[in-house]
C-alpha cells in the first residue's frame, strides 16, 4: 500500500487520491461476481463457521465469542439462507469436519505469534485454494512476517504487519463510501475503536477493494517509534495526506474472497449499526452470497445483548 499510495500523493493531492480510491473500489465491484440468490445449487443454505479465540484483554474489550455470537446471531435472524455453525472450544477446531459444506469461515481471536492459524497454515490454506472465503477481524488481521504473512495476503489481499502498521484509538470519519456489496445499506458513521491502519497489501494492491477509509489526525501517531505504534513509513504516509485503509475487500485472483476488519477492539462497537452492518455484509459478500439492496437485516444490539456471552476475564 506504502509503495502505491505515496507515488500518488507525490503527483496529486488528498482529494485525488480518495477519487482514485472510490474509482478502483467501483470498479472491483463490478468485476466480482455476487450474483448467488437465497441458497446454494442444491437448495440448502451457505454455511459459516465462527473461530474464536482465547481471551486477550479485560472485561468489554476483545471479546472474540461474544462478537462472534453477535455476527452469528444477526445472521441466522436474517431470514436469508444462511446457516452458522460456532467452533465450540477456543481455537481452531478439534475436528476439522466443521468445515464441511463451509462457504466462508470468520476469525476474530490473538494475533501475531499468538494467531489461531499459525500451527494450521498449509490445512487452511487447502481450504482456502478450495473457494472458501475467510474474514478477519480486529487482532486476527496481525501476522508474523514470513510465511504467516505471506498467506494472509493470499487469503484476503492485506494483512497488519508490526514496524510498518499501527494501532491507535481513534475515530475515522466514514463518509465516503464506494459502491459495493459490503457499504448496501450502509449509512456513513463514525466510530471511536482501535482501528489499525497502513496495512501491508498486495503488490498493487490488486484485487483489493477499499472499503472504510480516512486520514487519520496527526494525534494518532503521537506515541514513539515502536512494533505497532509508529515508523518513518507510516509517518510520511499521513503527513502527505494519503487515506488509510482500515476494512477491506479481497477478490482472490484464483477465485474466493477475503475481507479484512481492523476494528472491534471495543465490544460496544458492535451497537453501531452501520458498523455492524458492515460485517454482515462482508460475511455474506465472501461466502458468495448476494448482499440484498438494502444490506443484511441488522438488529439493534442492545445493551442486555451486548453483556450476554462475555468471556470470563480478570478485571
Amino acid at each position: 500500500m506504502e509503495r502505491v499510495f505515496l507515488s500518488l500523493s507525490s503527483l496529486c493531492n488528498c482529494y485525488l487520491v480518495v477519487a482514485l480510491v472510490l474509482a478502483v473500489s467501483s470498479q472491483h465491484c463490478c468485476n466480482a461476481s455476487d450474483t448467488a440468490s437465497g441458497g446454494d445449487e442444491s437448495g440448502g443454505k451457505w454455511k459459516v463457521v465462527f473461530i474464536s479465540g482465547s481471551p486477550s484483554h479485560g472485561p468489554m474489550s476483545h471479546e472474540h465469542r461474544a462478537g462472534n455470537m453477535i455476527l452469528a446471531d444477526a445472521l441466522e435472524r436474517s431470514g436469508l439462507s444462511v446457516e452458522c455453525e460456532m467452533v465450540p472450544h477456543p481455537g481452531y477446531p478439534e475436528d476439522p469436519s466443521i468445515f464441511n459444506g463451509a462457504a466462508t469461515v470468520v476469525i476474530f481471536c490473538t494475533g501475531h505469534q499468538g494467531h489461531v492459524l499459525n500451527s494450521h497454515l498449509d490445512e487452511f490454506d487447502r481450504l482456502m485454494k478450495s473457494g472458501v472465503g475467510v474474514v478477519m477481524i480486529h487482532w486476527a488481521t496481525e501476522a508474523e512476517k514470513g510465511k504467516p504473512g505471506e498467506k494472509f495476503l493470499e487469503w484476503m489481499g492485506g494483512f497488519c504487519d508490526l514496524d510498518w502498521s499501527v494501532n491507535p484509538h481513534w475515530a475515522p470519519e466514514f463518509n465516503q463510501l464506494p459502491k459495493h456489496p459490503i457499504t448496501r445499506g450502509v449509512a456513513p458513521f463514525s466510530v471511536h475503536d482501535e482501528w489499525y491502519y497502513h496495512m501491508r497489501f498486495v503488490d498493487g494492491m490488486k484485487g483489493v477493494t477499499p472499503i472504510l477509509f480516512d486520514l487519520p489526525p496527526p494525534e494518532t501517531l503521537r506515541r514513539p517509534d515502536g512494533a505497532r505504534s509508529g515508523n518513518p513509513t507510516v509517518r510520511k504516509a499521513v503527513a502527505a495526506g494519503t487515506p488509510q485503509v482500515v476494512a477491506w475487500a479481497y477478490q482472490r485472483p484464483e477465485g474466493g474472497r477475503g475481507f479484512g476488519f481492523t476494528g472491534a477492539h471495543n465490544h460496544v462497537s458492535w451497537q453501531n449499526e452501520s458498523f455492524l452492518k458492515v460485517v454482515l455484509n462482508a460475511i455474506l459478500w465472501t461466502a458468495d452470497v448476494d448482499v440484498p439492496d438494502e444490506g443484511c437485516p441488522t438488529p439493534t444490539i442492545s445493551d442486555d445483548l451486548i453483556k450476554a456471552n462475555l468471556d470470563e476475564k480478570k478485571r
